[in-house]
């Protein structure tokens, strides 16, 4: 049976989750929209890394965008309560309206591919600062 490697990456991470409930509950708690949009993050890109698919990410390019912009304007966990993480925030914010622009204006694929990218890049600069480093995605 052939089985993608998006599917098999979602049933790792559940996996994982289950395991480490306690630490994955207590991490939410304390960014439940670091959470909220790592979701349409992962539903957006892990297609397109897997198969140049584009699509879920297009379909999903205002809902991330309006995560973005509301997980900007909500107040920081103290862990990371600091005005680099702020302008992280920020950015993706902005990098995410832009994305949602070239997807309604028909961009081709290679430069909406390209700002795609650039969103998993700038999210995942906002995880490593949650976890400091000791907790990496892939």
């Amino acid at each position: 049976m052939k089985i993608s490697l998006y599917l098999f990456l979602s049933l790792f991470a559940l996996s994982c989750m289950a395991q480490g409930k306690e630490s994955a509950g207590a991490a939410s708690k304390e960014w439940k929209e670091l959470d909220s949009f790592h979701i349409i993050m992962a539903e957006s890109f892990h297609p397109f890394m897997d198969s140049a698919n584009l699509a879920p990410a297009k379909s999903l390019a205002k809902t991330m965008a309006d995560e973005a912009s509301k997980w900007a304007s909500t107040e920081l966990p103290a862990k990371v309560n600091n005005k680099k993480m702020r302008e992280k925030l920020n950015k993706l914010s902005v990098d995410t309206q832009s994305f949602l622009k070239l997807v309604n204006e028909n961009a081709p694929d290679s430069i909406v591919g390209q700002s795609l990218t650039g969103l998993h890049n700038s999210f995942h600069e906002i995880m490593e600062g949650w976890y400091k480093g000791g907790e990496h995605h892939h």
